[in-house]
């Protein structure tokens, strides 16, 4: 009833009265007051005059449905702990395919290697969950399909030159944008759930103390709609996934990567490796060349450019 009621006001620069709302939505004035009202509370700005009701203003807030693609799996959280754990929870409840938990803001965001994700106001923080009937060890192709779609997304949107580093993150100018944490629940030999947890710095205001972060509305040179952004990037996301065709998406993904041939240190749970990245295998694992000579692949790690 919202998304009606704001494509409404959306559709005409001048008053929409209580009366051609009524009839169009088959509710009464009194029920459409009670929703404008409501609207007002989230932050939409909405002008009551004595002959209806005009939208003045928006706010750049992703609630469901102001993604009627998929309004029907989206959670909007105003603040969370971390939209994986609430993720989790519904994955474990037995929510549908392509549900998207979607946060304000966190107070627990967490990246790789446990480390302190900052979701700062202006943000994109969000968890996806993928219920593909595949085996767990195809599970990461998932996750490199969900970096190339965000940075071709960006690109395609914004224009700006997006990266991508291994494993997942996203670089513009070799500074990072975008970080992602995925978790998968599986049996034997079949997957249970994939959750992608993505952080994106869209407006956000990155102190001076953190220079290898930067945001993207920093080198657009204006404020980016997140709710534009997010509804691209799910439709794409969603596309590529619905079509299949995962096995070339490390080909794919390889295209947009600054990380080969070039020094890098990946810090893994048991030992940090250092070396020459050369390529990226079938299964996702970075190929290093140590310094000894010696190829070493890790498939797990936090990847550092030197």
């Amino acid at each position: 009833m919202k998304k009606r009621i704001l494509e409404m006001m959306r559709q005409t620069a001048g008053v929409v009265s209580g009366e051609t709302f009524s009839e169009a939505v088959g509710i009464s004035r009194v029920s459409i007051w009670k929703h404008i009202k409501k609207l007002q509370e989230l932050g939409y700005s909405i002008e009551s005059t004595p002959k209806g009701y005009r939208l003045e203003e928006e706010p750049d807030i992703p609630y469901s449905w102001e993604l009627p693609r998929f309004e029907d799996r989206v959670h909007y959280l105003a603040e969370t702990v971390s939209t994986m754990e609430t993720a989790r929870d519904l994955a474990r409840g037995g929510c549908p395919d392509f549900t998207v938990v979607i946060a304000g803001c966190q107070t627990g965001g967490r990246g790789r290697l446990r480390r302190v994700w900052d979701s700062q106001a202006g943000g994109l923080y969000f968890t996806i969950v993928l219920r593909p009937e595949i085996p767990p060890a195809w599970s990461y192709r998932y996750n490199f399909a969900a970096s190339l779609e965000l940075a071709r997304t960006i690109r395609d949107l914004l224009d700006i030159r997006v990266d991508v580093k291994w494993p997942n993150d996203l670089l513009v100018s070799e500074k990072k944008v975008s970080g992602m944490l995925s978790e998968m629940e599986a049996e034997a030999d079949r997957v249970g759930f994939i959750n992608i947890g993505l952080g994106l710095n869209v407006n956000n205001d990155i102190a001076a103390d953190i220079p290898k972060a930067t945001s993207l509305s920093h080198f657009a040179g204006r404020s980016i709609s997140r709710k534009e952004l997010l509804g691209a990037f799910l439709d794409n996301y969603h596309q590529r996934l619905t079509i299949g065709n995962l096995e070339t998406v490390v080909d794919d993904w390889k295209e947009y990567t600054v990380t080969l041939n070039r020094k890098v240190t990946i810090e893994t749970p048991v030992e940090t490796v250092s070396g020459t990245a050369v390529d990226v295998d079938s299964s996702g694992g970075l190929m290093v060349r140590l310094d000894n000579g010696e190829m070493k692949t890790v498939v797990y790690g936090d990847c550092f450019h030197r």
